[in-house]
């Protein structure tokens, strides 16, 4: 017989919040909500606190010297979350300012129980708590820092003991973080953060500590919008994912039609199902088209797709081809915005659209615009973050197309600007080559991971059927030493 106790998990009403926490917050948890100042703290409280606040669930706020409630609810019932029917009904807004200047601590200590004990409340939420130790230490010549070791120990003691969920708020760094009782005693402990790089304001939040449940490790992004305070999760790459990926594609061999049926020819018979394909080349050699041709030859097989442009607007990048398979509803395309993106943040976009739509390809047009869009902390690890990302969504099965802009060069050969050539499962490269006079593309397949392949370089076109490919060249060597001057 068992007897494990099972502990109730409160969904927070945060979308992606619980993923982070393992769950959902503990019932009759003690904790802190903590971080530096306008970071979101106050914000993710009331979004808590609306969604779980009912008559049989009530909430008591406190605030301690910061902002006066009818300030508070004036800016926080911008957002949707914000409920008035709720407020002197399910939840109650105390401040506790007058009892902390008149009576010191214990007036303070002895007004939260009051209070709790006459509401009777199942969550409790106290803000600004750094309130409360900025106020002690003006008065610490007459009180002493024990008085104000004292009050924190006895009301994390008092509200770890309360039959409540209950949260602290309030601004920290984090060297205090490290010398507060507060943190010792706390069942879990949110962490929220801003930095500004350069003109971009990444979010961030990190679940330090969660008793008794697995928590999502790391920093993860938030963003706050007219709808509350959002989390994305960052990708983290299972053990053994990759491996079962690559049973699951050796066993069952399916094959995903380029659109281009010569190109299929030279991938082995199509580019196989589950696959990360890489299309490299410089501007105008028709990565663009060659990603239009793919999605379309998925919707042609029942296959719908979705597109994350980063380089184009959307009326550039809808072609009439592309543009009618999107006013069909057969291919989704991604609202990317040009500034402050995460990876993360893209992910959870592709994901839902890719589950909305159970599509079965993807397009990232481009990987170097890509980059650029993204917030400059994220372009620091721009190759380890993609990696999550490419092995997210190719453990989910579906199949990937990513562009990447690359300088024409005749002296070298590379196969990405950054280093990511190792994410992809099979590589194409366009070139630029002259013939009599006249500038040519060609495409050759560099690999195509556990198949055979074409090892041809080939002449192709575009015209208005998509793309031709054309004969194989001869002469190869001179295109990699010199200027190449050849003829087919």
């Amino acid at each position: 017989m068992s007897k494990k106790v099972n502990i109730q998990r409160l969904k927070t009403g945060v979308p992606g919040l619980d993923n982070l926490l393992g769950g959902g917050l503990p019932e009759f948890s003690f904790n802190l909500i903590a971080g530096t100042p306008g970071s979101g703290k106050t914000t993710l409280a009331h979004q808590i606190m609306f969604a779980l606040a009912n008559p049989d669930n009530r909430a008591l706020f406190f605030t301690v010297l910061g902002e006066p409630a009818l300030k508070m609810l004036r800016y926080q019932q911008q957002f949707p979350f914000f409920d008035i029917d709720k407020v002197n009904q399910s939840i109650r807004f105390v401040n506790l300012s007058t009892d902390l200047l008149g009576g010191g601590f214990d007036r303070v200590l002895s007004r939260i129980a009051d209070e709790v004990k006459d509401y009777s409340p199942s969550l409790v939420f106290v803000d600004s708590f750094r309130s409360v130790v900025q106020t002690a230490k003006e008065k610490e010549r007459g009180q002493g820092v024990s008085d104000l070791q004292r009050f924190m120990q006895q009301l994390g003691m008092q509200m770890t003991s309360w039959q409540a969920t209950t949260f602290l708020i309030g601004e920290y760094l984090l060297p205090e973080a490290e010398a507060s009782p507060v943190f010792t005693v706390a069942d879990g402990i949110l962490w929220l953060s801003q930095n500004l790089h350069r003109n971009s304001m990444v979010r961030k939040i990190q679940v330090v500590k969660m008793r008794g449940q697995a928590q999502a490790p790391g920093l993860h992004t938030f963003r706050i919008s007219d709808e509350g305070i959002q989390v994305f999760p960052r990708a983290i790459v299972q053990p053994g994912a990759a491996v079962e990926v690559a049973i699951k594609l050796s066993t069952g061999e399916k094959r995903a039609p380029m659109g281009v049926p010569d190109l299929d020819d030279m991938l082995g018979g199509g580019l196989p199902a589950g696959y990360s394909l890489l299309v490299v080349g410089p501007s105008g050699s028709g990565k663009t088209i060659l990603a239009t041709e793919f999605l379309a030859e998925g919707v042609r097989r029942g296959e719908p797709g979705v597109i994350a442009a980063f380089e184009k607007s959307p009326s550039q990048l809808l072609n009439n081809k592309l543009y009618a398979l999107v006013q069909l509803g057969h291919v989704g395309v991604i609202n990317t915005r040009s500034l402050d993106l995460s990876i993360d943040e893209t992910l959870h976009d592709l994901i839902e659209m890719i589950n909305r739509m159970q599509a079965k390809r993807v397009v990232i047009d481009s990987l170097s615009g890509f980059e650029l869009a993204l917030a400059p902390e994220f372009q620091e690890g721009f190759r380890g973050s993609l990696y999550r990302m490419i092995a997210e969504l190719t453990g989910m099965g579906v199949t990937i197309l990513m562009t990447s802009e690359l300088e024409d060069r005749y002296t070298d050969l590379r196969f990405s600007p950054f280093g990511s050539a190792f994410l992809a499962d099979a590589i194409i490269v366009q070139r630029y080559i002259e013939i009599a006079g006249q500038f040519k593309r060609v495409l050759s397949v560099v690999k195509v991971r556990g198949s055979e392949h074409s090892k041809d370089i080939r002449l192709f076109d575009i015209t208005d059927d998509g793309i031709m490919i054309g004969e194989t060249l001869s002469g190869y060597a001179g295109i990699m030493s010199g200027r190449p001057v050849l003829s087919p």
